[in-house]
């Protein structure tokens, strides 16, 4: 540590004279040097800092939970819970109506959400929506002077283009890192649900999260957030959400408080090479259709298992999991044209985006333990399994479904010990024992019991 100091002191001493009298030249030969600078005073004012407050309840030993316990030994009344916070970076893309975007997993379970502004402003943000599948989230504050940044076309960006990252990295704010555009569409990461991601050598590190990636022309191109960081610092591999993304989840967000994804019923896979020679298609890229379920729009549109997909609406597709995330960001009632290779010949598949629950009923017409949520019988040939029952679309949260216990995506097998062939057979359960005591579900891969309350 001594010898680090040392040698820091004599470069300081050096440096020092050399300050007094040379700098970098304003112009060479007459022409100014590159800078970004004019480009980053029109933009950092459209970067902010996002602080959460999240209250985290604390187990406490049995006995402090005892009051006789407390009074014995004169304990203070605690309340068990402490208070966690986490510092994010974000970005206003509205200025009319104070719209921020930043990542889900900055805000996610905060209890309260504030904005510092460039000019020092910190203002109490409301949660519009957010959406954990891309890891977008929307806040909106009082839209008074304000500055946002310009949407950029991230479809236009290639891999070398010259790409600026700004945030708030370590609570340091305001902070511009530089680099190039190192790859597109990366997927495959298991970072998030749909992963499409913009990767660059920009540095990013924590509390950059949610803050923008813009162009020299201070253009939004994407949203930082996350790094691969093996030794837990910046290795040069950042990862941002592309904004043509990000823009068509905010749209819904806006609409919709978060995101109605819609159904079209294919499984998809990469195409390797081995694929493409067993089937006998002469490209390297695209997404195999690996499987097809019944009753589902691609199966009505004529979809086949081997299809390989080469477009989808005119956009290119080089990947089962690019296929999949284009797929997610179509709105119910959307049209689908796809381009696809079948037995080495092109064909053209139109279909639309279907209501995924459009065949569910409301909850509260089989039991008001249900209310509040949307459900459907489940067969024998359904999507869901070799197995009856009933499935679980949407629950309202604090509803009475969701003090029931049941979530989105449970199948009932069971209630109160009987098995259960649909709603039907659960409203006469109901009826005849007075009560729901005790439901057995089906959440993922797990059998679980539930008490009802």
């Amino acid at each position: 540590m001594h010898l680090f100091r040392t040698r820091l002191f004599a470069a300081i001493l050096l440096l020092a004279p050399l300050s007094g009298y040379a700098g970098l030249p304003v112009a060479v030969n007459g022409q100014p040097l590159p800078s970004l600078a004019p480009m980053l005073e029109s933009t950092t004012p459209a970067v902010v800092n996002i602080s959460t407050i999240t209250a985290i309840r604390v187990e406490e030993h049995p006995l402090l939970r005892d009051p006789f316990f407390r009074r014995f030994f004169d304990l203070p009344q605690q309340q068990g819970k402490r208070e966690s916070q986490s510092l994010g970076s974000g970005v206003i893309v509205d200025a009319a109506r104070g719209y921020v975007l930043t990542n889900h997993h900055v805000i996610d379970k905060a209890d309260e959400i504030r904005v510092t502004l460039h000019d020092g402003r910190t203002l109490e943000a409301e949660l519009i929506g957010a959406d954990p599948d891309t890891d977008v989230a929307v806040l909106q504050i009082p839209a008074e002077n304000l500055q946002a940044v310009r949407y950029a076309d991230s479809d236009q960006l290639r891999v070398g283009d010259f790409v600026v990252a700004i945030g708030n990295p370590f609570g340091l704010s305001q902070t511009v890192t530089s680099g190039i555009v190192s790859a597109m569409g990366r997927s495959g990461l298991g970072i998030e649900g749909y992963e499409n991601f913009i990767q660059t050598d920009a540095s990013i590190n924590p509390g950059n999260s949610g803050g923008p990636l813009v162009n020299l022309n201070g253009e939004l191109v994407g949203i930082n957030t996350a790094i691969l960081a093996p030794g837990g610092g910046n290795v040069g591999i950042g990862f941002a959400i592309p904004v043509n993304m990000v823009r068509a989840i905010m749209d819904q967000i806006v609409d919709y408080g978060g995101v109605n994804r819609g159904h079209f019923g294919i499984t998809m896979q990469d195409l390797t090479p081995d694929l493409a020679k067993a089937l006998g298609v002469g490209i390297r890229q695209g997404a195999l259709v690996a499987e097809v379920l019944a009753d589902s729009p691609a199966e009505k549109a004529g979809l086949q298992v081997g299809d390989v997909v080469t477009k989808l609406n005119g956009r290119p597709i080089g990947s089962g999991g690019q296929l999949r995330t284009q797929l997610a960001l179509l709105r119910i009632g959307d049209t689908v044209e796809l381009d696809i290779l079948r037995d080495s010949r092109s064909r053209s598949i139109r279909s639309r985006i279907a209501d995924p629950y459009a065949s569910y009923q409301d909850g509260a017409k089989v039991s008001d333990y249900f209310k509040g949520a949307l459900l459907k019988d489940v067969t024998d040939n359904s999507s869901f399994g070799r197995f009856t029952g009933i499935a679980v679309g949407p629950v309202q949260q604090d509803s009475p479904a969701w003090r029931t216990g049941v979530r989105e995506g449970d199948v009932m097998l069971e209630a109160n010990r009987q098995r259960l062939a649909g709603m039907a057979e659960l409203r006469k359960i109901i009826r005849k024992d007075g009560s729901l005591s005790m439901l057995r579900i089906r959440r993922g891969d797990r059998l679980i019991l539930l008490v009802a309350r």
